[in-house]
């Protein structure tokens, strides 16, 4: 496995590789690699001659007051991962190598980020569509693989890949959880021992959620309460439990078909996400 820091040196990289007809698979990350990293990239080893791993901790997704200082940077270790798992090569570009001047054009996404986590991160999918665009442009994959926990960036991402033309397909993998539940994030490292144990509200309110759907209930004031309660009960703080559209994000006062089902919750400092998919109802 090779490590790239340039883009100059990613490009002739890849080049070498389409020139022997390699299938690309990319897999953008901010590094601080766990299972559900592995899972996209196991799945790309599987699909794609060729696996690209991105590692950067973009700073334009980063809003004030954010994580951005604190953001776990562990390059030799998730190089030792991908390597286990076949990726073929990393890309670690600097931010300096990313934004080598002021960024003046920006990719943005109307609508879909409104809401969730859009709504109190103002700026932040711009920054995500926009290192996207310009990873995209640099890597020059067949495919791009992104994790379903990012529920609103994956839909974000698909929609800006289609209203752009960018010659790419976008896979979505399953959430990975712990064995307790608990969605796997790179933030789980912040948690305190007690604070790990309230952050399994995220996944008792989903579930608890689906249980209601799947006894009838589908009003979605009443399953978005019940969810709440949950939450408060473990002392979460919420930013927001919602449930909307699967394509549009656009809030349901129903479920009727398919759903998104998805949260936002502070327990302690860190902000953790997490949600489910109704896609049929039987």
């Amino acid at each position: 496995m090779k490590i790239v820091h340039t883009i100059s040196d990613l490009r002739q990289s890849v080049l070498d590789m389409k020139k022997q007809g390699a299938k690309v698979g990319f897999v953008p990350t901010m590094g601080a690699l766990h299972a559900g990293h592995g899972s996209l990239i196991e799945t790309a080893v599987k699909e794609c001659d060729t696996v690209v791993v991105s590692i950067f901790v973009n700073p334009t997704q980063f809003g004030p007051g954010e994580d951005l200082d604190t953001y776990p940077r562990t390059l030799e270790v998730d190089a030792a991962f991908c390597d286990k798992l076949g990726a073929d090569l990393i890309f670690a570009p600097s931010a300096d190598e990313m934004y080598p001047s002021e960024q003046l054009t920006w990719v943005e996404v109307e609508k879909l980020t409104d809401g969730l986590c859009g709504a109190n991160r103002p700026g932040h999918f711009r920054g995500v569509t926009t290192v996207c665009t310009k990873l995209f442009n640099i890597v020059g994959a067949d495919i791009a693989f992104f994790g379903q926990k990012d529920a609103q960036q994956a839909a974000v991402i698909r929609r800006m890949v289609c209203d752009l033309n960018l010659p790419l397909k976008i896979r979505i993998c399953p959430i990975v959880r712990e064995a307790d539940g608990l969605a796997m994030s790179s933030r789980n490292r912040y948690l305190s021992a007690e604070e790990r144990k309230r952050a399994l509200c995220l996944h008792k309110a989903l579930m608890a959620c689906r249980e209601q759907v799947m006894a009838g209930q589908r009003d979605a004031n009443a399953l978005i309460d019940a969810m709440k309660a949950i939450i408060e009960q473990d002392q979460g703080e919420i930013d927001y439990v919602s449930i909307v559209d699967i394509e549009t994000l656009e809030p349901l006062n129903r479920i009727e078909e398919k759903a998104l089902i998805a949260l936002a919750v502070h327990i302690g400092p860190t902000r953790l996400i997490d949600n489910i998919y109704f896609d049929r109802l039987e």
